[in-house]
């Protein structure tokens, strides 16, 4: 389902005009799901699959520590790319689907993880 929703996410971001460079990017702090461009800013994207809310929303999924792990993980990319001076941002694409598996919805919180 996970790999299923990152290519759902991938192929939204692309329709909205953003530019994927990287898919599942690894540190030794943890992953990024998604690193793309939008115009001149990175945009480093977690995705968030979630069948049914008997889990809770996929937003409330990424807690403190998650989000710990995501800006180390997208400043360890910025830093082995020598990226350090530039724009970016921690976005979340949450996909909701059905008990079946239906997708009911997509959204995307631009800025959903910050220092």
């Amino acid at each position: 389902m996970g790999q299923w929703g990152e290519a759902h996410a991938r192929r939204y971001l692309e329709g909205q005009g953003y530019t994927v460079s990287d898919t599942n990017y690894r540190s030794r702090w943890g992953e990024v799901d998604i690193v793309a461009r939008q115009g001149g800013e990175l945009v480093f994207v977690e995705v968030r699959t979630r069948r049914g809310s008997g889990f809770g929303t996929p937003e409330e999924s990424v807690t403190a520590a998650k989000s710990r792990r995501l800006i180390a993980t997208a400043q360890d990319y910025l830093q082995k790319r020598g990226l350090e001076r530039s724009a970016w941002r921690i976005d979340l694409v949450s996909i909701h689907l059905d008990s079946g598996g239906k997708l009911l919805e997509v959204n995307h919180l631009e800025n959903a993880v910050g220092e």
